[in-house]
């Protein structure tokens, strides 16, 4: 059964995860849904009716969903059905673009700004905020730390991130049981 899940969009889970947002994934240890790795029971249940995504089931929200977003993994839930709601309404076509356009933003985060301390903080960011509030930060960021060491851009960029999250009612933090 394992070998029969298989994603077309390794960026984004049936059940509405950004896989490509995960510490866990761009750390090379989950290859994302259905990428090699066992199917969850989102998953079976998905092969089982044939769904590519849970929004296409004439039952979602099922149980299954009742308190999935209340507390994280090694990513955050909270947006998780909100995600499958705007996948759902603009089309996988504008929501991968989307999904692409945020990995290449943390790609930048990562490659430019962390200091080693910051990869889960602009992961929640990437995934928690709109594009137009990272490409801000970053932005900021870039004019304002140019010529300063890593560390001190780092904590620019992050500061910029926090201060944008709070303003937008966000919280920048995993939440655990």
């Amino acid at each position: 059964m394992a070998q029969d899940f298989c994603r077309s969009n390794p960026l984004f889970s049936l059940c509405g995860l950004n896989c490509g947002l995960c510490t866990m994934r761009l750390g090379g240890h989950c290859p994302g849904c259905g990428q090699g790795n066992r199917p969850c029971k989102i998953a079976r249940c998905g092969m089982k009716h044939g769904m590519a995504y849970c929004f296409e089931c004439p039952e979602y929200p099922c149980r299954i969903y009742e308190h999935i977003d209340e507390y994280d993994s090694f990513i955050t839930h909270v947006n998780q059905k909100a995600d499958l709601q705007k996948a759902r309404e603009i089309g996988m076509e504008a929501y991968s673009a989307e999904q692409a356009e945020k990995v290449k933003l943390l790609g930048v985060l990562l490659t430019e700004y962390n200091s080693g301390r910051e990869k889960t903080l602009f992961c929640l960011a990437v995934n928690l905020l709109e594009v137009e509030d990272v490409e801000k930060a970053l932005q900021e960021s870039s004019q304002a730390t140019a010529k300063l060491p890593l560390k001190e851009k780092a904590r620019f960029v992050a500061q910029a991130l926090r201060d944008i999250a709070k303003e937008k009612h966000v919280e920048l933090r995993l939440r655990k049981k």
